[in-house]
């Protein structure tokens, strides 16, 4: 039976280490780091099935890298934080966190909550539009049951288009969710070469686009026929 994988991301060594052990006796796999910038390559480069964040790290904010990870991946988040407000706790769920824990936490709260959460997680994995199928534990894509290799970025904008399906999305709505937010990969074309490398790999014909349609002067809709 496959274990579930946990990212704790936490500047505290020692709760850190705790958490870790605790969670390693209960048959989870998991890494710990102690940065924002380690949190985020991780979740970029490997798969874990959710995130313990602690909101205040050495190098940046949780609420900055769960906005950051929220442009590419669904993934659990459970946000730990001994900031205990009301604004800290609403920022955090508009920020995309799926739980919130306040410092000092019961370990028992904490592993039921993650119980809980993972179970909701295997009930949504796939999504499916037409003929088009995402396994987002694996971020695989299928075309009538044959993958379709993409890059994470194609992945990233398809995943996008299909959540906002029959609704238009500006290239500067695009640009916001897709790029990094410093404007790296950024010019004039990047949505629409993207957009034209998407459609050769989900289209059947792509000069007759069924899915990903332009809306001349305004944006691209996805739109199952």
């Amino acid at each position: 039976m496959k274990k579930n994988r946990v990212l704790i991301i936490e500047d505290d060594q020692d709760l850190r280490e705790g958490l870790s052990f605790s969670f390693l006796g209960d048959g989870y796999e998991v890494l710990d780091v102690g940065t924002k910038k380690e949190g985020l390559k991780e979740i970029e480069k490997n798969m874990y099935d959710i995130v313990l964040l602690d909101c205040n790290l050495p190098d940046g904010t949780g609420f900055e890298l769960c906005k950051e990870v929220r442009g590419f991946s669904n993934i659990p988040i459970i946000m730990l934080t001994a900031r205990d407000t009301e604004m800290d706790e609403i920022k955090a769920l508009e920020m995309g966190v799926n739980d919130y824990l306040s410092k000092p936490f019961s370990l028992g709260v904490l592993k039921a909550r993650m119980k809980r959460i993972l179970q909701e997680k295997k009930k949504v994995e796939k999504v499916i539009s037409g003929s088009i199928a995402i396994d987002q534990n694996t971020c695989k894509v299928y075309k009538r049951g044959k993958e379709v290799f993409l890059s994470k970025l194609e992945y990233r904008l398809l995943l996008y288009l299909i959540e906002n399906k029959n609704h238009i999305l500006s290239k500067e709505q695009i640009l916001d969710k897709i790029w990094d937010s410093d404007g790296r990969f950024v010019d004039n074309n990047t949505v629409s070469v993207n957009i034209s490398r998407l459609r050769t790999k989900v289209e059947d014909d792509p000069s007759h686009p069924g899915w990903i349609r332009t809306v001349h002067g305004i944006g691209y809709i996805w739109k199952e026929d």
